[in-house]
């Protein structure tokens, strides 16, 4: 049942860094607490539900309301829990712009 309409612009640019530095970290602590109380399964649960994952990207600090909170919020979790891969049980890959050419060899590294 469709409820209304929302306008969404696109934003250029990106996070500055001084932002995007405290949202991996926060990104982390997040994502650790989930898989710790729920496991992967809940982790991607919550992070498949949309007004979740927006939400969760508004939460770390990422008030843009539309545009890059997908790709920035993804970046920030795979940032936060780089070099914590294995011991979580869980990986990120591509990313924006060049990064994202990048994610056949991170999943085949990873898997």
């Amino acid at each position: 049942m469709r409820t209304g309409t929302a306008e969404l612009p696109l934003h250029h640019g990106r996070a500055p860094r001084w932002l995007f530095a405290r949202m991996a970290k926060l990104a982390k602590a997040i994502v650790e607490l989930i898989l710790l109380e729920e496991g992967t399964s809940g982790l991607f649960r919550r992070i498949s539900d949309p007004g979740w994952f927006q939400a969760l990207g508004c939460v770390l600090g990422f008030d843009w309301h539309s545009s890059g909170l997908t790709t920035t919020t993804c970046g920030a979790i795979k940032e936060g829990i780089k070099g914590e891969e294995e011991d979580l049980g869980l990986f990120v890959a591509g990313g924006k712009g060049a990064t994202s050419r990048k994610t056949p060899a991170e999943i085949a590294t990873w898997g």
